[in-house]
């Protein structure tokens, strides 16, 4: 039985990054910010399609921006963190005024700063609400995943209908279990590889 916070069911981040990944089937492209998200992106099945973010937090979403708005033609999912996004919240105006149809936020938020020591981040206690700063900085289609069956539904209106999405999801205090290899040049090469490839 998953844990609530006010109508949102506190899910497990791994557990939902397996489930993303296991419904990718054209070669969608997926960015892992820093630290848990990139692990359990790593853990969930090495793609090609993966871009492994390594040391640059923050920048999960910008670099998703980016190959979405050089790859129209391709989905494109961010995995970040609260924390994360809240170093960069400029890019959700951002984003917003360039509107690219095949881009896909998804904000894992546990209200800490995890790997840098459980910190509270401002997002703690429901003071700053992330999905409404998306969509006050214009991006329409943002909502909070109230269960895995709504995330589920989230993930597949952003696979089919036209973003830039953003989906909240309330999650627990479990860690990565696994550890992205430290090799960047080798990851940079994949997905390069990968996003010349036609969807």
């Amino acid at each position: 039985m998953t844990e609530t916070t006010g109508n949102l069911h506190v899910m497990n981040r791994a557990a939902l990054t397996k489930r993303l990944v296991a419904g990718l089937k054209n070669r969608e492209a997926v960015i892992g910010g820093i630290g848990n998200s990139n692990w359990d992106l790593w853990g969930a099945g090495q793609r090609p399609e993966n871009f492994y973010m390594l040391g640059s937090m923050g920048l999960a979403a910008p670099i998703a921006f980016g190959v979405a708005i050089a790859q129209p033609a391709r989905r494109v999912f961010a995995l970040e963190g609260d924390g994360s996004l809240l170093m960069q919240l400029g890019c959700l105006s951002t984003i917003a005024a360039q509107a690219p149809k095949n881009l896909a936020i998804i904000v894992w938020d546990n209200g800490i700063y995890q790997i840098t020591g459980g910190q509270s981040t401002p997002a703690a206690q429901a003071r700053t609400d992330i999905v409404a700063i998306a969509r006050a900085s214009g991006i329409a289609s943002a909502a909070w995943a109230a269960d895995e069956a709504e995330f589920d539904v989230l993930v597949a209106r952003a696979l089919t209908t036209d973003g830039p999405h953003v989906i909240g999801v309330k999650i627990d205090n479990e860690p990565g279990r696994n550890q992205t290899d430290r090799d960047p040049i080798r990851f940079r090469e994949s997905f390069m590889r990968a996003m010349a490839e036609p969807v």
